[in-house]
């Protein structure tokens, strides 16, 4: 999908980012979806910019993330299967006890590497399950922080 900007001039561009949606808002342009088909596409208005921004994470959207817009209750452990600890990227285990629920890894990344540091892939699976949450972390980025007791031990070997 490509989305376009209309602005006042007659000038166009595209992009989806905050200052698409600011100049939006405040009519100083207009934004359109180009739905791309077999033998023609389609062109439609983007008419409620507040969707549009929860749908690209400019605007913060719990309901469909899970995820509160706070500081994070998080532990976090080796998950018991990893066994190259001196890798890169080591699977983990988290537990969310503030009571949020990952359902976009991506905005569940984004505030861990704003409120930890974490580096948390996005590119790779993830999964849930008995409570916690599996995915892969930038080993680095988790150095030095506090996890589990039980936690499987040093990230540095």
């Amino acid at each position: 999908m490509c989305y376009i900007e209309v602005h006042g001039d007659g000038s166009v561009t595209h992009g989806r980012d905050a200052e698409t949606y600011r100049r939006a808002w405040a009519g100083e342009s207009r934004l359109y979806a180009v739905w791309p088909g077999e033998w023609s596409s389609h062109l439609f208005v983007i008419d409620d910019l507040d969707e549009y921004a929860k749908a690209f994470g400019i605007v913060h959207d719990e309901e469909r993330t899970g995820l509160a817009d706070h500081h994070h209750d998080v532990r976090w452990e080796v998950a018991s299967w990893e066994d190259k600890l001196d890798g890169t990227y080591i699977s983990i285990e988290v537990w969310l006890d503030c009571g949020c629920e990952v359902r976009d890894l991506n905005v569940f990344a984004k505030q861990m590497r704003e409120q930890r540091g974490w580096d948390i892939a996005t590119t790779r699976g993830w999964g849930s399950g008995g409570g916690s949450y599996s995915m892969r972390a930038r080993r680095r980025s988790l150095e030095g922080r506090p996890s589990t007791a039980t936690a499987k031990g040093d990230t540095k070997r």
